[in-house]
């Protein structure tokens, strides 16, 4: 078993019609399973999972694999309006994700989708029901709530002071704006305002995990029993005690346990 803690990422540039997209790879030495794909949150990109693709790699014997979205961290900057169609989620399975599967020639795979990414890994797992192994929704909404629009409030005036949006600046470079106001924008519209994945989740009948703090601020755990409840193949919930909207980060050991033991029983 590999026992090297130092796995370099090797970087991938991929062709699409709207430019460039950008990817990162961690390769073991004799993968166990499908790769594990990931796919980030609203204000995310490859950099801000900082060392966790490294570290699921080591602890699941599995390749990872990350992407830049059209328009964040070092992918093209993106053409679509703002703010983003309500099918935006859904939509992912024929944007990035389409592209990604095709270049890595996908055949097998597994999703793993933190906070907006997680609604996207179930949608890419409804269409690609025969190559998605399996899907950990990490920090998922289901629908829009309260909580969630009081959050993105709270996190947008945040961001308006110069020296806390540089943060945003140092991942997403002059995109940044954008990806702000994307996030914001979209989701405190009128026309998202009833926006739900339920419809989705009938598609998805690969094993789900989803993976919830107790203290998410921008959602509570009854979203992940939601998309327990609400898929056509076997769900589990994990709901972390003390835990807020980042789990890979705030108990990462705990994360990757859980996944590693969901993986093997799938």
């Amino acid at each position: 078993m590999q026992t090297d803690t130092r796995l370099p990422a090797q970087a991938h540039w991929i062709e699409t019609p709207f430019g460039e997209l950008f990817a990162q790879r961690w390769p073991v030495v004799e993968p166990k399973g499908a790769p594990i794909i990931l796919l980030h949150d609203s204000l995310g990109c490859v950099a801000l999972w900082r060392d966790f693709p490294q570290q699921l790699a080591l602890h699941t014997q599995r390749d990872v694999i990350a992407y830049d979205r059209l328009g964040f961290g070092r992918s093209a900057p993106c053409q679509l309006r703002t703010p983003l169609g309500i099918n935006f989620v859904a939509d992912e399975a024929y944007a990035g994700f389409f592209w990604v599967h095709q270049y890595f020639q996908l055949t097998q795979f597994v999703l793993l989708g933190h906070s907006v990414g997680a609604g996207m890994a179930l949608a890419c797992a409804s269409v690609h029901q025969g190559g998605c192994e399996a899907v950990i929704a990490e920090a998922a909404q289901a629908y829009v709530d309260d909580a969630i629009t009081q959050g993105i409030r709270q996190t947008n005036a945040f961001f308006q002071t110069p020296e806390r949006f540089a943060r945003l600046t140092q991942y997403h470079g002059d995109k940044a704006h954008w990806v702000l106001n994307a996030w914001v924008s979209t989701w405190l519209s009128a026309d998202f305002a009833h926006w739900q994945i339920q419809d989705t989740l009938s598609s998805v009948r690969c094993p789900v995990l989803c993976l919830h703090g107790e203290d998410d601020e921008y959602g509570a755990p009854c979203h992940a029993q939601t998309i327990v409840e609400g898929v056509a193949g076997p769900a589990f919930a994990n709901i972390l005690s003390n835990c807020g909207h980042v789990p890979h980060k705030e108990q990462c050991a705990t994360v990757l346990q859980s996944i590693k033991f969901f993986l093997q029983q799938d």
